[in-house]
């Protein structure tokens, strides 16, 4: 059932190579867990399961954009099996909608970036990647993506979702650990990032390293490299950047993405007034 929701959304909804892939992965992993609790067909699904599933990702530490994304996969295979009648009912149809649904990203403080930045201080080509992360917001693909022709003194060109390309300021600490780090190069290869082979670095490579780095400096959170994009995001609207420049330095086609951001900088605001108001 998979293989053909597979390819009926390959041919009727003209969705790209890597969302059909991910949300192949996503039901899989979906099915692999009904398999575990014995549930052996799609028609005896219950709106309990999907929970389940959902909590068992929190549980694991998934980021908040990959279950949004996964919750997204389940919903639309079920509206299929009950399009193809292979179901009788869609039981998550009384789950909220993504739109309702849609979690708020973890962040970092202030003083946990400055941690989770020292801790990675032994490792130069690690170093580099975590400041130029926070430094630009940059998705963990775009900076797997980057060339040393990227970078200048002031701004980073980066490759984002759909091959849209956008130009982004890149803070000062973050160059200086790039330098320091092309400075042990002795290759010719134009990606920026190498690993250890000498090939371009990959996500896993770099998602590896941020939880080793998390650990090392005692940061309890779940962090992913895309904890540092959500925090530098966060960090510029509690310090007055305008929501729209953030979301051109994010890359973020509709405003509606970026402003998941106005609710964490709230809950910063209301716990600085309970912290510091002499009357909260």
């Amino acid at each position: 059932m998979i293989l053909e929701f597979v390819s009926y959304i390959a041919s009727e909804k003209g969705l790209s190579h890597n969302t059909i892939e991910a949300y192949k992965r996503d039901l899989k992993l979906f099915t692999s867990l009904l398999e575990g609790k014995n549930i052996v067909s799609y028609g005896d699904v219950r709106e309990e399961a999907v929970i389940e599933f959902l909590s068992y990702l929190k549980a694991k530490e998934y980021s908040s954009s990959s279950i949004y994304r996964m919750l997204v996969a389940v919903k639309v295979f079920f509206r299929f099996l009950k399009k193809e009648k292979l179901i009788e009912e869609d039981v998550t149809l009384r789950l909220d909608s993504p739109r309702v649904w849609q979690l708020i990203p973890e962040v970092l403080t202030y003083q946990e970036v400055e941690k989770l930045l020292i801790s990675s201080s032994d490792n130069i080509r690690d170093k580099a990647i975590l400041e130029v992360i926070y430094a630009s917001g940059l998705r963990v693909s775009e900076v797997c993506g980057l060339n040393i022709s990227d970078l200048d003194e002031d701004f980073v060109r980066v490759k984002g979702k759909g091959g849209k390309e956008r130009v982004v300021p890149i803070a000062k600490t973050a160059v200086v650990a790039v330098d320091e780090y092309l400075n042990t190069r002795q290759d010719e290869n134009p990606a920026l990032f190498l690993s250890t082979r000498g090939k371009r670095i990959d996500r896993i490579t770099i998602w590896k390293q941020i939880k080793r780095y998390a650990q090392k400096a005692g940061i309890s959170k779940p962090i992913s490299p895309h904890t540092l994009r959500h925090s530098f995001a966060t960090h510029l609207l509690e310090n007055g950047a305008d929501l729209r420049v953030i979301q051109e330095m994010l890359g973020h086609s509709n405003i509606a993405t970026t402003d998941r951001y106005t609710h964490i900088s709230q809950k910063h605001l209301k716990q600085s007034f309970e912290a510091f108001h002499p009357r909260p």
